[in-house]
């Protein structure tokens, strides 16, 4: 990728900044995207993935960052949109010395960008990036963090998941809806028990057969394989597991009325995957608003931590799904351009207010 193609990728998602950090020693090789600051520092976790290029990884993390802007937004959180990727296998790179070395990284921005767990990474990460700087949350209950934030992640999934059901049924309630779960990871999993206290009727799939066993001897959910997920005859989809699944090959598979997922970037291509769902009578939650309970969490913990305002704000969810249903159906728009035209609304009445952070 040249310099040129670069700087038109950071055009097209109108970034303000991107850092890219190099440490021979450790073997860091990551990149920091900061999107948007207009309503505060860029808040966004750091994953560590083994990316096919690094082309890949800059892609990743422009259309991850961007993502935070609008979850911040949409949320009424004091924060700007960030994220992080450090490109490896996390089974072989992570280390002490990585995670602080990328902890001087975060340091050397003057607190613009701060930073907290994602995939493959935890808190014990965070630990290791809060010895090089005080720019860092999602640190354990112990140092005065908020701990997992997957709980209240699942949450806000939960919320989104119900306004929405309500919008297509008339009632919230998911006692005898047939849910299919793709990825029953950390987050997955809180929501599969939500789901079943309920009496949801629950289908998942995961990489981890373990996981799957697990959920299916002790919540009684139906295993399908890979793609098998995506044609399951059930009322609700809820992909948590990597982005871009609502694509040209999986929305005609879908039999279901409502995806609502914790999932980040679903729609492949959200001007096309966005009308398209429509077109299939099928309501979508956006991924920015409904996952936004991760952002709630570690943003209180920015502030100063209390659990139960935590979850007191990730409830707000129900209501802002249910205005941006009613706001899809009356301007004729798909729900991820309603949401984004909300949160650009605020973002735009800020910035009159002042610029950057």
């Amino acid at each position: 990728m040249s310099n040129s193609e670069i700087f038109t990728q950071l055009a097209t998602y109108d970034h303000e900044q991107v850092v890219f950090c190099n440490d021979n020693s450790t073997g860091l090789k990551a990149i920091i995207a900061i999107h948007n600051t207009v309503l505060g520092p860029g808040l966004g976790g750091t994953r560590v993935w083994n990316y096919g290029s690094e082309a890949e990884a800059l892609n990743d993390v422009l259309r991850l960052s961007r993502g935070m802007t609008y979850k911040a937004a949409i949320s009424g959180l004091n924060l700007g949109g960030a994220k992080a990727v450090i490109i490896g296998d996390a089974s072989k790179v992570k280390t002490e010395a990585l995670m602080r070395k990328f902890g001087r990284f975060v340091e050397n921005l003057n607190g613009k960008y701060i930073t907290a767990e994602d995939v493959n990474t935890t808190t014990r990460d965070m630990e290791y990036v809060h010895m090089e700087t005080s720019h860092v949350v999602g640190l354990p209950e112990s140092m005065g963090g908020g701990g997992d934030p997957s709980p209240v992640t699942a949450y806000g999934v939960y919320m989104g998941m119900k306004a929405s059901a309500k919008h297509v049924w008339g009632t919230d309630s998911l006692a005898g809806k047939k849910v299919a779960v793709q990825g029953v990871g950390k987050v997955g999993g809180h929501l599969l028990e939500m789901l079943h206290k309920e009496g949801a009727k629950l289908v998942i799939s995961d990489i981890n057969e373990a996981t799957l066993k697990h959920y299916a001897s002790t919540l009684g959910a139906s295993v399908v394989n890979g793609d098998e997920i995506y044609s399951q005859d059930v009322d609700i989809f809820a992909p948590c597991a990597l982005g871009a699944i609502l694509n040209d090959e999986h929305i005609p598979m879908l039999k279901a009325k409502v995806v609502a997922g914790a999932a980040n970037n679903q729609l492949a291509d959200e001007n096309i995957h966005g009308p398209m769902l429509i077109e299939r009578g099928i309501t979508y939650a956006p991924d920015f608003l409904i996952n936004a309970g991760g952002l709630i969490n570690v943003y209180q913990e920015h502030i100063g931590y209390n659990r139960e305002t935590a979850y007191r704000k990730a409830e707000h969810i129900f209501d802002v799904t249910s205005e941006i249903l009613k706001i899809s159906s009356n301007e004729k728009i798909h729900t991820q351009k309603a949401a984004m035209n909300l949160a650009e609304k605020r973002i735009s009445d800020i910035g009159k207010m002042r610029s950057t952070y």
